[in-house]
């Protein structure tokens, strides 16, 4: 039976102190979807007996068949806390009278292909529950996540998982296992501590100040040191306070009840004593000694009430049962959330630098700011959700300012958007508002600021995500767009079986590219239909849900392709002249590489096109000077006469002015800049982006009629010299490469070295999570090689070995590209055909006869 109307969602949406936006994240397979069961369970949504094995925020089929989340996906939950648990709020996180507390609760995917939902996720939630499995412990995608949570100036709380395995699987002892959870708890601080940024809230999880549970999702029963403290304090606020710090840390007690801070003889850790000790005992009657009727009246003792059949059960049944009634997961979560994550008025304060890109003293950062439903409206969508009307989507995203509802006519704004433009801007009505509850959909009239919503009929004018203000805001800047940690580095060509159903291809292809926000869908200069997604598992999904659902024609696939990079690795070492078709003007440059530091940096925005020049300078002198790396280093004069960067005016290249005194050059800036972002998109060896290329523009010789030097004479002659450039500067590839951590027991150690070796794979780190019979192998894997991988992995190590791959860097290939054999020259002739280029390569002699 649910516990809550629409109605009373609707009310309690007035109150956003008593709000709570939070995303569930971690590793794959570490118990999210089970874990959030419990909550959905606690609001009355699902029964009971369910939660844990219903996966209720897995909406889809394959989701529930792969038993692994694709698609993040919200819910609305409305929950009252006791008047008890209520004195531990601070006054200003609720609303003085109302003990109502709204959730809206993003459950994200844990598999590193599918990172851009989490991204998607935390963008419009101000917490965040980290859970992470007891047993494994703090895994590559665990850090992922939570650095992009960190990014966003999210709060986290931390849950440990899997409890149930500990004492079932691994029969760990009380000792061994406060430190694995001592360990996982240090573990998060090191991560928040490197890259918890400035200005955001006090991030530090750890069980005293309550802010880390402990307990089995699938089971369905969890703690925190406070519901412990509770009881041996009878529910006294003031002694509960005191009492806690004494559950954790160097705290023994010994057998008459005395508290000292130094072990020794009839000592006991107070974790252990007070907490572990009793589950201990019913696990032991459960499980060892099988005792249940000693099970059933301990667990009386600790008022829990049985029914006829519920003691009729045995050991493991009985065990789960026990548990999930003196320790029900939803109340020790509920509790977590309301208490320790921060309400939407809140977090705004915090995060509204860096959600608007526009002035942070304008009407629509002030809003966003106080959390104002009567502020202008600024609302993000950061995700498109399909609906069962087939082609159609529900904008889902939040409400920073203001109130949005069905009927209100307001601005689009996509992400070209730029003030005072007319470009990616829409005037559009929104039909109709929506609650996401998970599988299901809620209508409801309007929506005020600190929510999230669906819209519907806004679908047209938004491609992946985008920023919807009032008819009236002319003023209003876009919010800023969300980075990925992932990047869209496999792809694969598709074309239709049947050729006559290209429009239908045409079209699902632009239905795929908004559901996913990672997803790219392009046309090749050659033809071809390519899809760009984050790995294998990645684009099989996308594969698959354009053929089933948004083209639903039969297609046909190539074999997965890599993206990858061109870059130069020296100085050009001669001065490269490029002519004008008309012989009139002539550009003289010369190619430098800035080094994968720079690279990163413009990648992170450290270093963007749009922040003032002298400041940029400033930041680009203090990291890059001659002390460093005389190859990758800069001045000061050279650093503020940054022209652009390209592809797309965001990549990591870039145009730099070294000239002195040139007549007209600023004429001729616009044409160089459009021949240099072409240059940069379609590089000289294999027409793949460039990465890391600073052309140096040293001097220029100009027509003295303007007629003489326009756009058709200075465009194709910058490319061409930025060729030639590139060519004397010793070219190379550059081809991602992903970090892979592998799980294994000790055993099939070898097998995973044998088959990363074969590979080019190579191993940087080995070690064993202490307490289990587990190691962790960290690896790089050039992408190119993972195809196949986990199935060769498996194979040998007897399936027994669980990889997972992020992607991390992109490394050159130190093999010459000019040279005949090489293995970066067979890639390149490769991706030459594919393209329908000429196959041979541009080699400078006879480049130089067509300057």
């Amino acid at each position: 039976m649910v516990n809550f109307t629409v109605a009373e969602l609707r009310k309690a949406m007035d109150f956003p102190r008593n709000i709570r936006n939070m995303s569930v994240i971690a590793h794959v397979d570490h118990g999210k979807s089970t874990l959030t069961d419990s909550l959905v369970c606690k609001a009355g949504i699902i029964a009971n007996e369910k939660a844990g094995e219903a996966r209720f925020t897995d909406t889809r089929k394959d989701e529930q068949e792969r038993c692994i989340t694709i698609k993040s996906t919200g819910v609305s939950l409305y929950y009252e806390l006791d008047d008890y648990n209520m004195q531990f709020l601070e006054p200003t996180q609720y609303h003085e009278g109302k003990n109502g507390f709204l959730i809206n609760l993003i459950d994200s995917p844990g598999h590193v292909d599918f990172s851009s939902e989490v991204t998607a996720a935390l963008r419009v939630t101000d917490g965040a529950l980290v859970v992470v499995d007891a047993v494994s412990g703090v895994c590559v995608q665990t850090e992922t996540v939570l650095r992009q949570a960190l990014a966003e100036r999210i709060k986290p709380v931390l849950f440990m998982n899997k409890m149930d395995r500990a004492l079932l699987e691994l029969q760990l002892d009380q000792d061994t296992l406060y430190d694995t959870f001592r360990k996982i708890v240090e573990n998060i601080n090191a991560i928040i501590t490197i890259y918890g940024a400035a200005g955001g809230p006090e991030r530090m999880v750890g069980p005293v100040e309550g802010t880390v549970g402990f307990g089995s999702g699938l089971h369905g029963w969890a703690f925190s040191l406070k519901q412990f403290a509770d009881t041996y304090t009878k529910k006294d606020k003031a002694k509960c306070d005191k009492y806690i710090p004494k559950l954790w840390g160097d705290h023994f007690i010994d057998e008459a009840g005395k508290w000292s801070k130094k072990p020794g003889p009839g000592k006991t850790r107070g974790f252990c004593k007070l907490i572990l000790d009793p589950i201990f005992k019913i696990f032991n009657f459960c499980m060892k000694t099988f005792e249940a009727a000693e099970a059933i009246k301990f667990a009386e003792k600790l008022k829990v009430e049985f029914t006829t059949a519920e003691r009729d059960l045995e050991k493991k049944a009985l065990f789960k049962i026990i548990m999930k009634k003196w320790l029900p997961a939803g109340d020790t979560l509920l509790e977590m959330i309301s208490i320790h994550l921060p309400s939407p008025v809140t977090a705004q304060k915090y995060r509204v630098e860096m959600l608007y890109e526009g002035p942070s003293d304008d009407v629509f950062a002030k809003g966003i700011a106080e959390c104002d439903p009567n502020a202008p409206l600024m609302m993000y969508v950061s995700k498109m959700v399909p609906t069962n009307d087939k082609g159609r989507f529900y904008a889902f995203g939040r409400v920073f300012s203001g109130t949005v509802g069905s009927g209100y006519k307001c601005r689009i704004m996509g992400p070209n958007f730029i003030p005072g433009k007319n470009e990616d801007l829409h005037i559009k009505t929104i039909q109709r508002t929506v609650l996401m509850m998970g599988r299901y959909v809620e209508h409801i009239d309007t929506v005020p600021a600190g929510n999230t919503v669906g819209l519907v009929g806004v679908d047209q004018y938004i491609v992946k995500t985008g920023t919807i203000t009032n008819e009236s805001g002319k003023d209003a800047h876009n919010m800023k767009q969300m980075k990925f940690s992932v990047s869209p580095v496999v792809r694969v060509a598709v074309e239709p079986k049947n050729p006559q159903d290209l429009p239908k291809l045409v079209e699902g292809l632009k239905r795929l590219a908004k559901s996913d926000p990672m997803v790219q869908c392009f046309n090749e200069s050659s033809g071809e239909h390519i899809i760009a997604g984050a790995g294998e598992l990645h684009l099989e999904i996308c594969l698959k849900d354009l053929e089933e659902d948004h083209a639903c024609i039969p297609i046909k696939k190539s074999d997965p392709v890599v993206s990858y990079k061109e870059s130069i690795t020296a100085i050009s070492d001669m001065m490269c002249l490029s002519k004008s078709p008309n012989k009139h003007n002539r550009l003289f440059c010369k190619a430098q590489p800035l080094g994968e530091d720079f690279s990163t940096m413009i990648d992170d925005g450290t270093i963007t096109p749009r922040q003032d020049a002298k400041a940029r300078a400033k930041v680009i002198c203090d990291k890059f000077t001659t002390e460093n790396d005389e190859l990758t280093c800069w001045n000061p004069t050279d650093a503020r006469k940054i022209w652009c960067f390209g592809p797309d005016q965001t990549g990591p290249n870039c145009v730099v002015d070294v000239s002195k005194g040139v007549q007209y050059l600023n004429e001729i800036k616009d044409s160089v800049v459009a021949g240099f972002q072409w240059a940069a998109n379609e590089g000289v060896l294999c027409e793949e982006n460039m990465r890391g290329v600073r052309i140096n523009i040293h001097d220029v010789a100009l027509h003295a009629d303007a007629i003489h030097r326009g756009g058709g004479q200075i465009i194709p002659t910058t490319r061409r010299v930025c060729y030639a450039s590139v060519l004397r500067a010793d070219p190379c590839l550059l081809e991602p490469v992903y970090l892979c951590e592998i799980q294994c027991p000790e055993a099939a150690v070898g097998g995973i070295y044998g088959c990363l070796t074969k590979r080019r794979g190579h191993v940087f780190s080995e070690s064993q999570a202490e307490g289990t019979p587990m190691f962790y192998v960290k690896a790089h894997l050039p992408v190119m090689e993972s195809f196949g991988f986990s199935s060769a992995l498996r194979a040998a190590t007897g399936g027994q070995a669980f990889p997972q791959c992020v992607f991390d860097h992109w490394a050159e290939m130190t093999d010459n590209p000019m040279k005949e054999g090489s293995k970066t020259h067979t890639i390149i002739m490769g991706t030459r055909k594919r393209k329908g280029l000429k196959i041979e390569l541009p080699v400078f002699d006879n480049y130089y006869d067509k300057l």
